[in-house]
């Protein structure tokens, strides 16, 4: 038997008005912000208690029971939408990028907010984008004229339920995978520490006493002869990531080079970053093509005493040690630099006993790296799921 096919409009109320609310100004309302939906999930992940005063204008009120959508560009193709659960008093607020849809007694609330997290109502939604670039919108005509299959009340409520139990499945395999994910990272970082760690009792030298090391610059943006034409890669701290650089995203000129305080690294040397935003602070990366660098990056080039990858190991094994050597220092801003980087002692055995814990490391690596790939395949697939699922969820 074929589902009827029906607007949205005939059997929900799309931004219904607000009703007339009596409500003391210090009394506890629910608000949700739009980073408050998860979209992965399709789920509230809190309903924040915020003051009536506060809340009750310039903001989306919704009841319990309504689908909120995210309207605004790119919340909406991430799939920030979902049915509101546990507000206070059966009522709240919230972002006013969302558009809300009130279903009547014909349609389950579950079935118009699984049909609309559907990739291909989500496609069919960017096509009515209205507004300019980076502030756009759907508009409320696209939910009103929206056809959607409409099964009895029992049949939503047995498909809306399966559904709900397969994502909850899913979900909890993605967040083992992605669990996975972290400890093969936690991993590599303690099979460095404890491969290097047997090096006690092999002397130590500071880095800078035993490595050249240096420093590049930004050359002045106004000065277009700098820049162009784009002739020796530049790198920038966001490029150092643990990575080897064999590409970069800008480029300086020759006369960069010869006018301003650079130098032209040769392969094989190994970059650390000073500073930078997150993550980047500590990190490191080898340089597979001669080039230059920013302000933020050290320069540790190749030398008598430590194989390139040796020491780059060991700058892998300590980037929390170089993250909290920074932070101790105080200030405003945690940030590494020269000085403390070449006073850094470093593990100084002879240069074939570097090249076997090397070779011990990189085989361990490879074995993990596999490890690694095939988990992030099956997060790939994991993630990839719940839109199958909700394809198939309406097949009739």
């Amino acid at each position: 038997m074929n589902w009827l096919i029906t607007r949205l409009a005939d059997v929900a109320d799309i931004n219904p008005r607000r009703p007339s609310i009596e409500r003391a100004d210090d009394f506890f309302t629910s608000f949700v912000p739009m980073d408050a939906v998860d979209e992965i999930c399709g789920e509230i992940t809190r309903l924040e208690p915020q003051p009536y005063r506060k809340v009750k204008k310039g903001y989306t009120h919704f009841q319990e029971g309504d689908v909120i959508f995210a309207k605004i560009t790119p919340c909406m193709q991430n799939g920030k939408h979902a049915v509101v659960h546990g507000s206070i008093d059966g009522f709240g607020f919230g972002s006013t990028e969302f558009h809300v849809v009130r279903p009547s007694k014909r349609i389950l609330p579950e079935w118009i907010h699984f049909y609309l997290r559907r990739k291909a109502t989500l496609d069919e939604a960017v096509k009515t984008f209205t507004g300019t670039v980076g502030q756009q919108r759907v508009p409320a005509s696209f939910l009103e004229n929206l056809l959607l299959p409409l099964p009895t009340l029992e049949e939503q409520r047995d498909i809306a339920s399966r559904v709900k139990a397969q994502l909850a499945e899913v979900e909890v395999a993605r967040r083992a995978a992605k669990a996975q994910s972290r400890e093969i990272l936690l991993l590599r970082s303690r099979l460095l520490k404890e491969m290097l760690g047997s090096l006690d009792g092999v002397p130590c030298k500071a880095m800078g006493d035993h490595a050249p090391t240096t420093s590049g610059t930004t050359p002045p943006r106004g000065t277009k002869r700098y820049w162009e034409p784009a002739e020796i890669p530049w790198v920038k701290t966001g490029e150092v990531a643990f990575s080897p650089i064999t590409t970069t995203e800008e480029a300086v000129s020759q006369a960069a080079l010869a006018e301003c305080s650079l130098s032209l690294l040769p392969p094989k040397t190994v970059l650390v970053a000073m500073y930078g935003q997150g993550k980047t602070r500590g990190q490191s990366a080898i340089l597979e093509v001669a080039a230059t660098t920013n302000q933020a990056c050290l320069a540790i080039l190749p030398n008598d005493t430590w194989e390139t990858e040796f020491l780059y190991y060991w700058l892998v094994a300590s980037y929390q040690d170089l993250r909290d050597l920074s932070e101790d220092r105080g200030g405003n801003q945690a940030n590494l630099n020269g000085a403390l980087l070449k006073a850094l002692k470093v593990p100084a055995p002879d240069r074939a006993q570097q090249q076997e814990v090397v070779r011990r490391i990189k085989a361990a690596l490879h074995e993990m790296d596999a490890l690694a790939a095939a988990g992030r395949s099956t997060l790939t697939e994991l993630e990839l799921l719940p839109q199958r699922l909700l394809a198939q969820a309406f097949e009739n």
